[in-house]
């Protein structure tokens, strides 16, 4: 099931943008101080590293994404979700733009 909408939440209007552009994102606090992000990553292949652990939840797009230590490339559609450890990395492919949310910890 695809997230569509996040009632009652705190939102930063500053985008982060990173990688020249390829990824904007905005972040985004519940009400019982749980942060996420909400954000676009545009076609590109990217190396997003971790500090905190992730689910990446695709809402829109899709995406092929590699877990470090890993040599499979996994594909992402609407609804899917992956989890990337703290301390860690992926490799995400884009060929048409992936909507998604970050869920943080």
């Amino acid at each position: 099931m695809v997230t569509e909408h996040i009632p009652s939440v705190s939102i930063t209007t500053k985008a982060n943008v990173f990688f020249d552009g390829k990824c904007v994102s905005h972040p985004v606090v519940l009400p019982n101080g749980e942060k996420k992000s909400v954000g676009v990553v545009m076609p590109s292949h990217l190396t997003f590293n971790t500090a905190a652990p992730e689910i990446m939840e695709c809402v829109a797009g899709a995406c092929e994404y590699k877990l470090a230590g890993t040599d499979q490339w996994q594909a992402s559609r609407p609804g899917d979700k992956f989890h990337v450890p703290a301390n860690s990395s992926f490799e995400i492919k884009v060929t048409e733009s992936y909507h998604y949310i970050c869920h943080f910890g």
